[in-house]
């Protein structure tokens, strides 16, 4: 069984802002995979698929960012989900657009939204795959920067981005997460 969980904000207002980051690569899985995530419960979109002979559970927590945590642990709860079978992709300040890290586990770095996971697993043990959005070029709070959408200048690193972060989760769904790390790190 294998869990992908993408980070982001509900609502008209967020879509496409660089927090929603992690919406926009779980929107392109399913769209390139003709998934819909159409079940709602554990204040979550998800749907629940099989590829390859393998079970695959695909979440957008609808908590807003900050409680991001509460749907995966109710979800995790409910499925029986194991922490190792857990994948969460979100955005990061530290990688510019169209760089995607893959990595085992760490600490929050400031996100809220992983915060709010390590809180409510109880670990700072899962894998992520953090998908860059850069830092402001111009003096302003990095809230107001991460719900701001991306530049022009953006959108193309930005699209690549999310293209390597859809075959990334779709080489973890088959392959072991060190071989994903060692082919989509190197990019």
């Amino acid at each position: 069984m294998k869990c992908i969980v993408g980070l982001g904000n509900p609502g008209k207002k967020y879509e496409q802002t660089r927090h929603n980051i992690g919406f926009m690569v779980i929107e392109e899985l399913a769209r390139q995979n003709h998934w819909s995530l159409n079940q709602t419960k554990f204040r979550g979109l998800y749907t629940i698929e099989h590829v390859g002979g393998e079970k695959v559970l695909v979440l957008e927590p609808q908590t807003y960012m900050n409680l991001s945590g509460e749907s995966l642990r109710a979800f995790m709860d409910y499925y029986e989900i194991d922490i190792e079978d857990i994948l969460v992709i979100y955005d990061d300040l530290d990688l510019p657009p169209g760089k995607i890290r893959l990595r085992k586990k760490g600490g929050h770095g400031g996100h809220n939204g992983i915060r709010n996971i390590i809180d409510q697993l109880g670990t700072k043990e899962f894998k992520r795959l953090r998908v860059g959005v850069g830092r402001p070029s111009v003096p302003m709070s990095v809230v107001d920067y991460v719900l701001g959408k991306f530049d022009k200048d953006q959108q193309g690193p930005v699209e690549d981005s999310i293209q390597d972060a859809v075959k990334a989760c779709e080489a973890w769904i088959q392959n072991p997460f060190n071989e994903v790390m060692n082919e989509f790190n190197v990019k």
